[in-house]
């Protein structure tokens, strides 16, 4: 009994050593993570991802930005007409150049010709009235009419004079007068100008409101009028271009027609708000055109000259977004990399001025930052 009680504490112990195993190791190449530092053996496979680039001062220079040539609002008027009618003439054709209240078109209305018939109506109402009044006077003078009477003639006159007025006024706000009734409207430019734009032809119907339809070969204004040597220019800006594009402040612009030759315009409005798509912001300049290069829808690329320091630059790709703050990682030593929050400049050609967070000559991830995120959270 006793040799059997030994032989089961053997076995026991030999079962309870089988059942033992060692925590492994932790694997060679794994990465180990420190607050926002992450640091890689140097046999580990992952940093054949990860590539680095020297961190390069950056000269002044210019920031180039879209923008596109419109015309000058100041200047300029769309014509469309005040009444219904067919297009008999055309009295001012594409290029022309009018005076103010100069002859467009002739459009044959009848819509006109019934304000001209309202307004010959009227004048020959208030002719009736002055007649009335004035023998009810002179009966009044003889005590042959009652006061009630006078004052009755005296309100139809006033009422009769109103009327036409208010005809005579409608018509001559359109250049017309009441002494013809041939029901030709002439369609006539409120400013002087050039003819820039023209998108009606004789024998076409129109009407007043053709500009509430939703259709632009019908919303089109029939004339076009502006001053070609005075335009505006629409720039697309970002936030850090503020600065630089006051009201006032000048800038330079060149167009594909004329590469060797540099226009200038100065700042006139800045929108006060941000396309929430786009983020950027609307600058408005104006553009004086006297020598009639430019033309109107162009696109030109605007030059502002860099403010401030020179500072530094990296590649686009070395800088990520997370929230609302930019971080870039910098290779302290091989197989070492830190992330860094940095505040960043504009972007042109594909690198990106960085205002602070880093300094000239370290070594910044340009490939891998994905990577190197996904490890630190």
């Amino acid at each position: 009994m006793k040799i059997i009680r030994i032989l089961n504490c053997f076995m026991f112990a030999l079962l309870v050593s089988g059942c033992r195993h060692e925590t492994p190791p932790e694997a060679a190449g794994d990465p180990k993570v420190s607050g926002e530092k992450i640091s890689f053996p140097p046999d580990s496979p992952q940093l054949s991802s990860v590539a680095v680039t020297a961190v390069e001062a950056r000269a002044s220079a210019s920031t180039q930005l879209s923008g596109r040539l419109i015309w000058n609002d100041d200047v300029t008027v769309r014509v469309f007409t005040p009444f219904a009618g067919r297009v008999r003439k055309i009295t001012a054709d594409l290029g022309a150049t009018v005076a103010k209240n100069a002859s467009l078109a002739e459009v044959e209305s009848p819509d006109f010709g019934q304000a001209q018939a309202d307004a010959r109506k009227a004048e020959g109402d208030l002719k009736l009235a002055e007649r009335n009044l004035t023998r009810l006077q002179e009966l009044f003078a003889h005590g042959a009419a009652a006061k009630k009477d006078l004052d009755a003639a005296e309100d139809a006159h006033a009422q009769a004079e109103a009327e036409r007025a208010r005809a005579v006024s409608k018509i001559a706000a359109y250049g017309a007068n009441a002494d013809s009734l041939d029901e030709i409207f002439s369609l006539r430019s409120p400013l002087a100008g050039t003819v820039v734009d023209k998108s009606v032809s004789p024998g076409l119907e129109i009407r007043p409101d053709q500009m509430l339809a939703n259709m632009p070969e019908v919303t089109a204004p029939l004339f076009v009028v502006s001053d070609p040597a005075h335009l505006w220019i629409q720039i697309d800006a970002t936030e850090v271009d503020l600065p630089r594009l006051q009201p006032g402040s000048e800038f330079t612009f060149t167009s594909r027609a004329f590469p060797e030759q540099t226009f200038t315009g100065r700042v006139e409005k800045v929108s006060e708000f941000l396309d929430p798509n786009t983020r950027t912001i609307k600058v408005r300049g104006a553009v004086d055109n006297a020598q009639r290069l430019l033309k109107a829808e162009m696109f030109v690329n605007v030059n502002l000259p860099d403010a401030g320091a020179p500072g530094i630059s990296v590649p686009a790709t070395a800088v990520f977004l997370k929230g609302e703050k930019h971080f870039a990682f910098v290779q302290e030593k091989p197989g070492e990399f830190t992330r860094r929050e940095v505040s960043l400049g504009a972007e042109q050609n594909g690198r990106a001025l960085v205002l602070n967070g880093l300094r000239a000559g370290q070594q910044v991830v340009t490939e891998g930052c994905v990577l190197l995120q996904q490890l630190l959270e």
